[in-house]
């Protein structure tokens, strides 16, 4: 019973912050609509305007790039740890991992700022960009992706390895064929909270991405994400504008939202495999 009341207040919590962000969003919705806020209207509050497609779109570009560049890697770091590396090489692996994932993300924005910045700038000026933001996301959420995936092959049965070594089957074989689709629903789930955790990031990509409001045509052009849109402009926000900075909120919520149901929808998917 505690637990279930425990339980009953964090999905009460989540709803009321849910609420709470549509309700503060309610005047520039209502005043402007969905189809002006995510059209392709420029973004200038102070001329009325609060088109936020192009930050919409640039948030997305960059989560994606992050997960397509950290995925292989992690996955590779993963199936690394579990198969082929020593017992000393995988803990170490692990401590690194685990430093990474506990550093603060305004010290890979520094990172990015002072190594990454510079020498894009010397190829493509000004540095900052969509591609440089990707990158300082991919080493943010490389680890996750890396220990969440060890884990679920960790969790494979080892009967399946078993059997595997009983067919002589190759451990390249073994890996592809047998571990990576018997730990598929673990792997999805990393891969999700990466990308959650790629779209929520403000601080790093805030230093990087370069913070302009517009539409991005290559992934050298400087752009805004949505997050950092509201901690820019947040503490001076009035009015309309202020309730537009809301609406950013409620659609990245509904974003991470969408994404926790992916996650739910395959690992049911998963499960009802087995069982059949």
């Amino acid at each position: 019973m505690p637990l279930a009341v425990v339980s009953a207040l964090v999905g009460s919590l989540a709803l009321f912050i849910v609420v709470f962000l549509a309700a503060q969003a309610w005047p520039v919705l209502s005043h402007l609509g969905w189809a002006d806020v995510l059209g392709d209207h420029a973004w200038y509050p102070l001329d009325g305007e609060f088109g936020m497609g192009g930050m919409l779109l640039a948030t997305v570009l960059v989560s994606l790039g992050a997960l397509l560049l950290a995925a292989p890697l992690g996955l590779g770091s993963a199936v690394f740890m579990q198969f082929v590396a020593p017992n000393s090489a995988r803990r170490t692996l692990q401590w690194v991992l685990g430093l990474l994932a506990g550093t603060p993300s305004v010290v890979f924005g520094l990172w990015g700022l002072t190594v990454l910045v510079p020498w894009l700038a010397d190829q493509h000026p000004p540095g900052t960009s969509l591609l440089t933001a990707a990158l300082v996301l991919a080493l943010m959420i490389l680890p996750t992706v890396a220990l969440t995936a060890a884990s679920a092959l960790q969790a494979v049965p080892r009967t399946l390895q078993q059997a595997s070594h009983a067919l002589g089957l190759s451990l390249r074989r073994h890996v592809l064929s047998v571990a990576l689709p018997a730990a598929r629903a673990g792997i999805v789930s990393g891969l999700v909270l990466a990308l959650a955790r790629a779209l929520g990031e403000t601080m790093a990509v805030l230093m990087v991405a370069g913070n302009v409001a517009q539409w991005p045509t290559s992934v050298l052009d400087p752009v805004r994400v949505l997050t950092a849109n509201i901690a820019l402009e947040m503490a001076y926000a009035t009015g309309t504008h202020r309730a537009a900075l809301f609406a950013s909120g409620v659609v990245l919520s509904a974003m991470v939202l969408a994404l926790a149901l992916l996650a739910a929808r395959s690992e049911h998917g998963e499960r009802g495999a087995r069982h059949a």
